[in-house]
């Protein structure tokens, strides 16, 4: 892994205007903070792994981060260029860069489009005059490394399985040999063992290519195993980001701690004999989230301080940030 920063986040938010049907029509729309503030750094060959809850903003960040979403405020410097000053024209040229893996293999591809046409359409797009014969060539090459027979070009997405079509989106993203790959719960609509393989898959070609991967995931043992760094969302907010080994060895928010206490362990004794920590309570509205620290309301350790000051994100050792007032 090259310690070249490629994509550097500061303080991006994205809000979403929300109109209460029962409200008067003058009446100003609520405004749902779906992600707010977040800043993190992302090297060549790395994997950022993102995990929390549904409903914590995890897929809006990515969205926000690629501009499928506008954001409200702040930067994505992308190889020193801002994104979100860009052009719609200047965007497009940059997309080939960076591409995305969706969490519904079916439903991200064109029923309409036969495997070919789907996996040739990045090429067709940036690169319209690139000859049939080479595009035919790079879609074969591409279909044998993500595990696809060529002879299975001209089938269409409802004759695959759910691996098997997640494979051709990861084809898709990697024709056009993109530097980052935002990998949007890729993972998370596949039976265990398939999910598995694709994570697999996913790290050899990062390991051939030098990828870079935002990772996306609930299931916490996955993203142990292919990220080299975790953050932690709650409510459109940063709890923790750390390495892997140390988030896991030695979480500090209570938030972190509760997560992975919920991951289940391969040896049964020791199983049955763990601490399980609950998180009571629901997660509050992003329209109107609590005063202070946003995890409050369901953080067995809050005190007044965390209704009355929002904690600062700050470094505890090591790289290890937390934002929380008790995480000693």
């Amino acid at each position: 892994m090259s310690n070249e920063t490629i994509m550097q986040v500061d303080n991006l938010k994205v809000y979403f205007r929300v109109k209460n049907p029962e409200a008067m029509p003058w009446t100003r729309p609520d405004v749902l903070k779906a992600v707010d503030g977040v800043s993190f750094k992302l090297k060549a060959g790395e994997t950022l792994g993102i995990v929390g809850e549904s409903g914590c903003g995890k897929s809006t960040l990515a969205r926000g981060i690629i501009r499928l979403i506008e954001a409200e405020e702040g930067q994505v410097l992308w190889l020193g260029q801002d994104l979100l000053k860009l052009s719609n024209n200047e965007m497009r040229s940059r997309r080939q860069e960076i591409q995305m893996i969706f969490q519904d293999p079916l439903a991200s591809l064109d029923p309409r489009m036969n495997i070919g046409e789907i996996i040739a359409e990045p090429i067709k797009t940036h690169h319209p005059k690139t000859p049939k014969a080479e595009v035919k060539q790079m879609v074969e090459d591409v279909m044998v490394r993500v595990g696809l027979l060529p002879n299975l070009v001209n089938r269409y997405p409802h004759e695959f399985s759910g691996g098997q079509c997640q494979r051709i989106g990861i084809a898709r993203a990697l024709i056009l040999k993109p530097k980052l790959i935002v990998c949007d719960e890729p993972v998370s609509a596949l039976d265990v063992s398939i999910q598995a393989q694709v994570v697999n898959l996913l790290k050899e070609l990062q390991d051939e290519m030098g990828l870079a991967l935002i990772f996306i995931a609930h299931d916490l043992s996955i993203v142990k195993h292919i990220s080299t760094r975790i953050m932690v969302l709650y409510l459109g907010n940063m709890m923790e980001l750390a390495d892997s080994a140390d988030l896991y060895d030695r979480p500090r928010h209570p938030y972190t701690q509760a997560l992975i206490s919920a991951v289940p362990i391969p040896d049964p004794l020791i199983e049955k004999n763990k601490e399980l920590i609950l998180i009571e309570g629901d997660l509050p509205s992003a329209i109107n989230p609590p005063s202070g620290c946003v995890f409050r309301t369901r953080c067995p350790k809050a005190q007044d301080i965390c209704a009355s000051d929002k904690p600062v994100f700050e470094d505890t050792g090591k790289g290890h940030m937390v934002a929380c007032h008790f995480h000693d």
